[in-house]
């Protein structure tokens, strides 16, 4: 026993094979105690040590193995990660230890690695090894399908036999054909390759699936040559796109039925299947199945209910291309047998409903063309669905079909009435009243979190300065238990870095006396996690981080009885009088306000001039400065716009450089009164700043920055405009998220925010286009929207390529869709002269549809907007030329209506 262990801890191999070989099952099961005890050692070694035991782990994992003599317990010790390096394995001398073994106790043992998805890659050879000369059937797990599909891929022949003499080993690649005759596996797992989650990597690795060699090409040679029943292959195949998935994912099987080539019975053996294809498969596969059964009825095996079964699913299908063709197929049976209409037509009706008003029309016209005068039965079913025409069509449609709702075609608009979303409430933040306990369950959770909100903050720092003030003690003592899991808050923890804490950590640090008060002077530099000093985010975090370290200095020195600065709405203001009401209790209480606390309070509230005349009477240095604030001094001065044609940035990853790009610049002045009577951490704040610089800062933050200037959103929209201009013309995300807050934010809603909201619906990503949305309706709902200003800005930015027209055509679409179809209309108004030009962008026509689209159903009148009638002149059948001629038709009824 002690040779073998001395041979595993040398990581003797071969010793340990000739060891163990002539051992019985009892002797072998006697050895496990010392080499489990061996195991265990070994996971306490430390990297260094484990990196030159590899040859130990070999050993250990060989002696294991071969002395389990329960399959489950060997299959664990085999598959064990402990017991693996990075080296590639050699299972020769395993698998020549078990051969002994049972066929029944070997198969078991494979059949178990075989489940096991993170080895069983590795354990493939080990595997097949193992099944060899037991008669049992080869596991169907995905792992080890996708190890037998790579195996037989990449096999090699190590058999020379061109000479008389003994054969040396020399691999070679194996013809994929030769493999898969030899291997005793292929019929039985050829199915399986149809019914794993994901196709085995190994079966895409082609160019051509046709070509000899590759997976598709060889499977249907199996097929020929009767190894795999071509009928598996096929039903395989077509259930496995059914199942649905990523379109790289069901690529190969779409190119296996291309070389399978099904016949026509074959196909209409599995005409169900192809309609739910092109009802519900990815845009590449639904085109597919529905050039397939397009085949089966030019070769008359579609029926006529059939194909209405199949229409009344692809014409709900966004893609036009897919519907215009499913048109076309329903033109051509139409005309083929004219009894069929009854069935159809209703079917063709489910265009009615498509939002491209052109595939409406050419619908309707396909309606018109073959329904017949004595149809009455069949016109009151196509009258019903024609209600989801839209209001342009629906004239038409009341004209060929009789009465339907709103036959003037919403033409007509005296009634209607505009429908905006319901501005976002302001909550509260209360903080008086509230419990010691109630203060450190807060902090415990915040402790605990990355991202808190400001709101979660504020109130968290407001109830430890109070309790603090009241009876730091007890608050210590509560504190202690709820944050034992922190490193900073045991007893012998020593001073914390101040630097590693969060707000709420400071203050809770300092209560429990684990900061010493030099480290929070505020002569200590604050190391922010901005990166260059024109990270306005880092300023914006600096600031927040000063005011927390001078509320936990203030703790251990002179305690403040409570801040000032906490907001009064969840948003981050703070009004007047609740500041009023705090510095009176200061005044009457002889607490002395902290430097950065009244600042924060002086960005925070609510600019209304007629309490300034209260906060004079308060007859206090602060009161003075809140008067003055709140008639002159708080107001910024106005930023200057311009074009940039600067470059985006350094060459791009791969060494080419970026073009230069156009776009619009807005700089704020400096602000005097910030930059003389701020503490200097508020400096960065006031100082002259350009949105041209972009920085590269940790995400996650940005909103509760926000409530740093509550009551000044043209500022922070021009410390927004970089991050939105690089989501809109390079390829990032995220900035919408922070429009989105920003717009239900207090102060003027100017030139600034404007540029910002019209910036973001020109966004790359969905995600930040609607959240530049949900800006516009807000700001609607509150009456700040100004739709003209809006207009001009999106023509700018379309004429500088800032927007595309197609992802405005997408926002405008989103907006429109709430019910605010004029307030979408009269910021395209302004915006389509930017488009209706000689070259307009990719999506002008779309655009114009959308434009359309809010006009049939508002109706606002007013004078064309510059450039449509040439356009609606022009002749063709393009996307453009129809959605301005609708446009025209439809401004042209409500102005003359």
């Amino acid at each position: 026993m002690n040779t073998l262990l001395d041979a595993v801890r040398t990581g003797r191999c071969d010793l340990v094979t000739a060891l163990i070989t002539p051992l019985t099952a009892g002797e072998r099961r006697a050895l496990l105690p010392e080499l489990t005890a061996l195991r265990r050692e070994i996971r306490t070694w430390d990297w260094s040590r484990r990196w030159d035991a590899e040859p130990t782990l070999r050993a250990l994992h060989l002696a294991g193995a071969a002395c389990h003599t329960g399959p489950a317990a060997a299959a664990s010790w085999i598959a064990a990660r402990d017991l693996r390096d990075g080296r590639t394995r050699d299972t020769t001398r395993l698998a020549a230890l078990l051969a002994a073994r049972d066929p029944a106790w070997r198969a078991d043992v494979a059949h178990r690695l075989a489940a096991r998805t993170a080895t069983v890659e590795d354990d493939y050879p080990l595997i097949r090894t193992l099944l060899q000369g037991t008669e049992a059937p080869a596991p169907t797990t995905d792992g080890f399908v996708h190890a037998w599909a790579r195996a037989t891929t990449t096999s090699t022949d190590t058999n020379d036999t061109t000479t008389g003499r003994r054969p040396r080993p020399r691999p070679r690649p194996r013809p994929l054909r030769v493999a898969l005759r030899e291997d005793p596996y292929t019929a039985q797992l050829v199915p399986h390759l149809f019914q794993t989650a994901e196709p085995a990597p190994s079966l895409t690795w082609y160019d051509d699936p046709k070509t000899p060699g590759r997976w598709p090409a060889e499977l249907a040679h199996l097929a020929t040559e009767g190894t795999v029943r071509r009928s598996t292959l096929l039903t395989g195949t077509v259930n496995r796109l059914l199942r649905g998935g990523r379109t790289g994912h069901l690529a190969f099987y779409t190119d296996l039925l291309d070389v399978l080539d099904p016949t026509t019975d074959e196909r209409a053996e599995h005409t169900a299947d192809w309609i739910a294809l092109a009802a519900d498969a990815p845009s590449p596969t639904a085109g597919r199945a529905q050039q397939t059964l397009t085949a089966l009825f030019e070769a008359g095996r579609l029926p006529a209910d059939r194909l209405a079964e199949m229409s009344a699913a692809v014409l709900f299908r966004p893609e036009k291309k897919l519907v215009r063709a499913q048109l076309v197929l329903l033109g051509k049976a139409l005309r083929r047998d004219a009894e069929d209409r009854f069935t159809l037509l209703p079917a063709t009706a489910a265009a009615f409903g498509h939002p491209d008003t052109a595939l409406q029309e050419k619908a309707l016209k396909l309606v018109a063309a073959h329904l017949r005068p004595d149809d009455d039965a069949l016109r009151a079913d196509l009258a019903f669905d024609a209600e989801q025409l839209g209001p342009a069509l629906r004239r038409t449609a009341a004209t060929l079909l009789g009465a339907i709702a709103d036959p003037t075609g919403g033409t007509h608009t005296d009634g209607y009435e505009e429908t905006l979303p319901a501005a976002p409430a302001r909550r509260p933040l209360t903080t008086g009243g509230r419990s010691i306990a109630e203060a450190v369950e807060l902090v415990a959770a915040l402790a605990k979190t990355n991202a808190p909100t400001a709101e979660e903050t504020e109130t968290a720092l407001d109830l430890l300065v109070r309790h603090a003030h009241q009876d730091r003690t007890a608050l210590a003592a509560a504190l202690l238990p709820a944050l034992a899991d922190r490193y900073w808050a045991r007893e012998d923890a020593g001073h914390a870095d101040p630097a590693h804490l969060s707000a709420p950590e400071l203050l809770a640090a300092a209560v429990l006396g684990r900061l010493d008060p030099a480290d929070l002077s505020p002569q200590r530099p604050i190391h922010g996690r901005g990166f260059g000093q024109h990270c306005i985010h880092d300023a914006l975090q600096r600031v927040t981080t000063a005011r927390a370290r001078e509320a936990a200095l203030r703790v251990l020195t002179d305690p403040l009885p409570f801040l000032l600065a906490t907001p009064t709405w969840d948003c981050g203001t703070l009004e007047p009088h609740d500041l009023l009401t705090r510095l009176t209790a200061y005044a009457r209480q002889g607490a002395t306000p902290a430097p950065a606390d009244f600042a924060q309070a002086l960005l925070r509230v609510r600019r209304d001039p007629q309490a300034a005349a209260a906060a004079d009477a308060l007859a206090t240095a602060e009161g003075r400065r809140l008067a003055a604030w709140l008639t002159a001094d708080g107001e910024p001065a106005p930023h200057t716009r311009h074009v940039s044609d600067q470059d985006r940035g350094p060459r791009t990853w791969w060494g080419a450089e970026r073009p230069t790009v156009h776009h619009i610049v807005l700089e704020i002045p400096e602000h005097p009164v910030i930059q003389k009577e701020f503490p200097a951490v508020f400096h960065p704040l006031g100082r002259p700043r350009t949105g041209t610089p972009r920085c590269w800062h940790w995400r996650g933050q940005e909103r509760a920055h926000l409530a740093v200037l509550p009551q000044d959103r043209e500022t922070q929209a021009v410390w927004l405009l970089p991050d939105l201009t690089g989501c809109a013309i390079d390829e990032d995300r995220g900035a919408g998220e922070v429009l989105s807050r920003l717009a239900e934010l207090g102060g003027p809603a100017g030139p600034a925010l404007h540029l910002a909201v019209a910036t973001g619906l020109g966004a790359r990503h969905a995600e930040d286009r609607l959240a530049a949305v949900d800006a516009l309706l807000v700001l609607a709902a509150r009456r700040e929207l100004d739709t003209a200003l809006l207009g001009r800005d999106l023509a700018e930015l379309l004429r500088l390529g800032t927007v595309k027209p197609n992802r405005l055509a997408d926002a405008a679409r989103t907006a429109a869709a709430t019910g605010a179809y004029a307030t979408t209309w009269a910021f395209l108004a302004g915006s389509l002269p930017a488009v209706l030009t000689d070259s307009p962008g990719r999506g002008a026509g779309e655009l114009l549809a959308v434009a359309a689209d809010c006009v049939e159903h508002c109706g606002p009148g007013g004078p064309l907007p510059e450039g449509l009638a040439p356009a609606a002149a022009r002749k063709g059948t393009s996307q453009l030329a129809t959605q301005a001629r609708r446009l025209h038709t439809a401004l042209t009824i409500t102005t003359t209506g």
